[in-house]
């Protein structure tokens, strides 16, 4: 039931008025107090037990109604002296005056308990585990639907909206159906056969590769996600001109600011173990080469010197004959820089080994990974499907903290919002800001982008328009509030937002906080001494997330070219034995729908969203070209039982 701040409690009767006044009194039980300078008569509806002294059965209240006589007496009750008469209307007084403050003291007491009980609802902070989860601005909120709705649009930065007519039908729709059930197929894969894929990349039948022709260094760019990538393309390429494959290590990004290395995000041991039947890591460079210069040897191959997605024979053709020469090749700011086909058969399945089961996180963020998972699902009983792969030990010490006697695994939906500030620049895209929000995004682009700058100067970009229309914008979180509501899934739905750095803030996320109250990050559900050791290191906290949204029960990303999310889903694939749905959003088909957002029924918008998604949530196998990372279903990763 919504709660409100406001404390409108019901009356019996008109307000108390002060008890200094002259004029008579009213009182919220329905009649009136005279004053001692009154002199008229008045009717009391309410009875009282009073000492009898009259025989006739007609009470004494009833007996003050009766007009006097002309010779003071009062007919039909006998005689009362004055005394009497004004004792009595004294005694009246003081009577109604003690139950008056009575009721006073009895109504504010309601207030004081009603106010307290409202605020401890209200309160935007539960308990699960040993610390106290504060949930997002406006997860509070539970009635002012409408008012959170109309802020939108006001404020700083790009807060305005052009959904605020669907936001509104979508707060009704949600409010309606708070009770009612989800469509039976929004926490399912759509299809049975999604089940008939199961992993079988740590399959091998080759022998180790001996690494003789010398050693390769890596240094990754980018985040997390490009290293990761980059990292199972090194190992690929080291089997492929039988090198040894030197630890990968990370560049300092500008962009991500952060200095983790290879060891502080993955288990260097079971890393170099687990591929020991592959080829040949070793932590450091050997010391008689750690000397050479080997950008004047030509041993320095830049990422620019690499084509994209290039071939097998490329490599072949100009990196082998340098490891000939000097023995060492160093890749600097290496990244998707191997094709995903074509690919001998088991070197492909090498990459997926290394993605799948050679990269496993430090115990120090498996530990943080298990505390999230637990806490998003309440402390309920009972382990997720990939729980055991991505926190390992830690999943069965989760298990043994979970309470006695818990309900079953608490479902949550993981959301990747893919609209930071360099998506949205590099986007070309415009979300609403207006004349501000297109300054401050040049002036991004300026820093971080100025390539992109350069060549809009020489060629002719489509408007903002035109790349809505093709799908080529990032779904801004209204968007995403409405794609979700549409789906199906109600105000009761928990949902972990991964990433945490929305461009425009909490007041972008007002819709989407509003409509889903029972929405966390991970700086909600661990404390800041938990949060601590992660301070600084975006790539550790891209961690967290990666466990978190792998884990969940559905996973709906908003961009389905991310780095991010194509890792995510396809780690739900490899694991997931066809339970572990992803919701993929065709944008181009969204944009028609959403251009219609001013004279379109929700209804109507129900349908074709509905149908948009479950499009794109076909079971199929890799398509020729396509990453094996986000698609692992093919022969080189996974086995189809026919």
């Amino acid at each position: 039931m919504p709660f409100s701040n406001s404390l409108d409690i019901p009356t019996a009767g008109p307000n108390i008025t002060s008890d200094n006044e002259d004029d008579d009194q009213v009182l919220n039980l329905g009649f009136r107090i005279p004053s001692d300078n009154s002199i008229s008569l008045m009717r009391i509806s309410v009875s009282s037990p009073r000492p009898s002294f009259a025989s006739s059965p007609t009470s004494h209240l009833s007996a003050l109604s009766s007009p006097a006589s002309s010779n003071g007496y009062l007919s039909g009750a006998g005689f009362e002296p004055k005394k009497m008469r004004k004792s009595k209307r004294n005694n009246a007084w003081h009577r109604n005056k003690k139950m008056t403050i009575g009721l006073g003291a009895l109504l504010g007491f309601f207030i004081v308990v009603n106010w307290w009980m409202l605020s401890r609802i209200q309160e935007p902070v539960r308990i699960r585990g040993d610390i106290e989860v504060k949930f997002l601005k406006g997860n509070g909120t539970t009635v002012f639907i409408k008012e959170e709705l109309h802020k939108l649009g006001r404020g700083k930065k790009p807060q305005r909206t052009v959904y605020a007519r669907l936001l509104s039908k979508a707060a009704h729709a949600l409010a309606e159906g708070e009770r009612k059930p989800e469509p039976k197929d929004l926490w399912l894969e759509p299809y049975a056969r999604a089940s008939s894929w199961t992993p079988c990349a740590h399959k091998r039948n080759w022998q180790r590769s001996a690494g003789g022709i010398g050693y390769i260094i890596v240094t990754a760019n980018g985040g997390i996600n490009q290293q990761r990538v980059a990292v199972c393309n090194a190992v690929a390429i080291a089997r492929l001109l039988n090198a040894t494959l030197v630890l990968p290590k990370f560049m300092y990004s500008s962009v991500w600011r952060d200095a983790s290395q290879f060891g502080d995000i993955y288990q260097e041991d079971h890393f170099i173990n687990y591929l020991k039947p592959d080829i040949s890591i070793v932590k450091d460079l050997p010391k008689d080469l750690q000397s050479l210069d080997l950008e004047a040897i030509g041993s320095l191959v830049m990422d620019t010197d690499i084509v994209k997605e290039a071939k097998p024979s490329f490599y072949l053709k100009y990196i082998l004959p340098i490891l000939h020469l000097n023995r060492v090749v160093h890749f600097v700011g290496f990244g998707n820089r191997l094709a995903s086909d074509p690919l001998p058969h088991q070197l492909q399945r090498l990459r997926c080994r290394c993605n799948f089961h050679a990269l496993r996180f430090v115990p120090k963020i498996q530990e943080a990974g298990a505390l999230l998972i637990q806490r998003i699902r309440q402390n309920a009983k009972g382990l997720g499907r990939l729980d055991n792969y991505l926190v390992g030990p830690f999943a069965h010490s989760m298990s043994k903290r979970q309470k006695v006697g818990a309900a079953k695994t608490s479902r949550y939906l993981a959301l990747h919002l893919r609209f930071e500030i360099d998506m949205v620049a590099h986007s070309l895209c415009e979300f609403g800001g207006g004349e501000e929000e297109k300054k401050e995004l040049e002036a991004y682009r300026e820093v971080h982008f100025p390539a992109l700058l350069e060549l809009k100067k020489t060629k002719k970009f489509p408007s903002p328009t035109e790349l809505k229309s093709e799908g080529l914008c990032p779904l801004m979180p209204e968007e995403t509030v409405l794609m979700l509501a549409a789906l199906g899934f109600n105000r009761r739905t928990h949902i972990y937002l991964a990433g945490a750095h929305i461009y425009g803030g909490s007041s972008r996320l007002a819709a989407l906080t509003t409509l889903f109250p029972n929405l966390v990050t991970k700086e909600n559900l661990l404390s800041a001494a938990e949060m601590q050791p992660f301070a600084n290191y975006s790539s550790q906290l891209a961690a967290l997330d990666f466990i978190v949204c792998s884990a969940a029960d559905v996973f709906a990303m908003t961009d389905s070219g991310s780095q991010f999310s194509s890792l995510v889903a396809g780690y739900r694939i490899y694991y997931g034995g066809g339970k572990m749905p992803t919701i993929r959003p065709n944008k181009r088909r969204l944009a028609d729908i959403f251009v219609k957002n001013n004279t379109i029924e929700w209804k109507v918008f129900e349908t074709r969203v509905r149908k948009a998604v479950r499009q794109n949530k076909r079971v199929f196998s890799r398509p020729v070209g396509r990453s094996v990372y986000r698609y692992p279903r093919c022969r080189d990763c996974m086995c189809h039982a026919d």
